[in-house]
């Protein structure tokens, strides 16, 4: 048994002292979570363009090259996709992104307005949303009650509509995001076939975009925190198959010619 003296001394001493780093230790564990839900807009995003422009590119320069056309020819092609692939990406991601805004916004005034004219049954959906989740009856209705007091309305955007504040749809973030990345991934297999000879274009621009939609696939799950192999090994397949049907096409039209 522990005598008084004795847990006093043990307080003060070492004892104690290794028992509350231990607890220390374990708070520190429990808030070390790091989420990355909130980074799905503009990661999203951005690997569609990136993938769209090695992709794309990549498969419009081994097309083209392989119907028999010169460097110059190849470049051009590629720059002119570049550019309108850019701009389309751009275009494409701020249009439909906007009308997610306007969906989102035209449930929220709908929310609104219903929660001036009918609170108490908007309190009882409320409630019976977190009964369904495993609530008690009594529980559910104190956590709707006191939630609804703080902020009614994000109360119900958040679980009734399923608006999250960190997932708001974002237009021009999203368009500029995309536009970016393409650029990017469209200017790599570009480089590749401004700087290898003619004979061996096909085959470096292939080779090397295989290995940049690889780069990506690593770097998009790391991003993401998912396992990276199969987003690797995904993108790679895929993009694999694009170009193999494009330089088919391009090697089609070349001998038609």
């Amino acid at each position: 048994m522990i005598m008084p003296t004795q847990l006093d001394h043990w307080r003060q001493g070492t004892g104690h002292t290794r028992f509350r780093n231990k607890l220390n230790g374990l708070a520190d564990m429990t808030h070390a979570e790091v989420h990355r839900s909130h980074r799905t807009g503009w990661l999203r995003a951005a690997v569609l363009g990136a993938n769209d422009g090695i992709v794309s590119t990549a498969s419009l320069i081994i097309g083209v090259a392989a119907a028999n056309s010169t460097r110059e020819g190849i470049l051009v092609a590629g720059v002119a996709g570049l550019v309108a692939g850019a701009m389309s990406m751009a275009a494409g991601e701020y249009v439909s992104v906007s009308s997610q805004a306007d969906t989102e916004k035209a449930d929220l005034v709908l929310e609104s307005q219903s929660l001036k004219d009918n609170l108490e049954s908007e309190q009882q959906e409320l409630a019976d949303i977190y009964q369904d989740r495993g609530v008690e009856p009594r529980l559910s209705q104190q956590v709707a009650e006191q939630l609804m007091a703080h902020d009614a309305l994000g109360a119900h955007a958040r679980d009734e509509i399923g608006i999250m504040s960190q997932g708001n749809a974002r237009p021009v973030q999203a368009a500029l995001s995309s536009a970016a990345a393409f650029t990017i991934g469209a200017a790599l297999p570009l480089m590749v076939a401004w700087v290898v000879p003619v004979d061996l274009l096909i085959m470096a621009v292939a080779l090397s975009s295989l290995v940049f939609l690889a780069v990506l696939g690593a770097i998009s799950a790391r991003a993401g925190g998912a396992p990276m192999l199969l987003a690797t090994v995904r993108v790679t397949f895929w993009g694999a198959l694009a170009m193999a049907i494009t330089a088919g096409v391009g090697s089609l039209f070349g001998v038609a010619a």
